[in-house]
């Protein structure tokens, strides 16, 4: 009896967390998919002429933004690892060794480590190592910040976008207290709307993509150090070679 007690407990336990938990998602759907009809809909009362320069600037901004952490990912290494194979291939096989250790990576690092060590292949020495170093270094730094200028440009142009709505609703607003020559609520509220609107969303896709461009500088940074890090224990290591 009380086996079938505790059994008949938990299952109304269980089946009461179901249909909670039913209930909640149900209710997540709906208010998700209200929210959704009400952005929509806020989107065309905006005017879908003027909000769509503002999408158009989310989307390429997007697009910008999500092809540079795509990029940094990929240039992304793991230096230590890369420092250890380099150091380890120098003590056996030489240059021609290291060389093919660099080669054979993927990412910026490796690729100022095989300019540095074709230099001193070739028997310029290290001096000119580190100035190869040098010199690449900026233009992987170069590749790696490629863009990035577009997309604070577009974080800068969507809320002046969404301002100039602003002016632009006003402007209605004062035409139609013209034309009706009446100062009512109903008369000026067309106008008012569209003037709030197209700055709420300016100022959405601004934020947006202030995220994706705070991140993507973070990345650069981390990558940029590592770089400057690795390339300095490479010279070293350089140095430490001839000797």
């Amino acid at each position: 009896m009380r086996k079938l007690f505790t059994i008949l407990a938990i299952t109304g336990l269980l089946f009461l967390g179901t249909t909670q938990s039913t209930y909640a998602q149900e209710e997540a759907q709906q208010t998700e998919k209200t929210f959704h009809q009400e952005l929509k809909q806020r989107f065309i009362e905006g005017g879908a002429s003027f909000m769509g320069i503002v999408l158009i600037t989310l989307i390429l901004g997007l697009a910008i933004a999500i092809e540079r952490i795509i990029y940094l990912n990929l240039a992304t290494t793991n230096t230590k690892k890369l420092l250890a194979k380099v150091e380890d291939a120098l003590a056996s096989g030489g240059v021609e060794a290291a060389k093919e250790v660099a080669r054979d990576t993927k990412g910026p690092v490796a690729s100022i480590f095989f300019q540095g060590l074709k230099r001193v292949g070739d028997g310029e020495g290290v001096e000119a190592a580190e100035k190869a170093i040098v010199g690449y270094g900026g233009v992987q730094m170069g590749l790696l910040e490629k863009n990035i200028s577009w997309l604070s440009l577009f974080i800068a142009l969507a809320p002046m976008l969404g301002f100039m709505g602003t002016v632009i609703g006003m402007i209605k607003a004062f035409d139609d207290i013209a034309v009706s020559n009446e100062m009512s609520p109903a008369t000026v509220a067309g106008g008012i709307k569209v003037a709030l609107l197209t700055t709420v969303f300016g100022l959405i896709v601004a934020i947006i993509l202030q995220v994706f461009y705070n991140y993507i500088i973070s990345k650069v940074d981390s990558i940029v150090n590592n770089m400057e890090d690795a390339s300095i224990n490479l010279v070293d290591i350089l140095v430490k070679q001839q000797k």
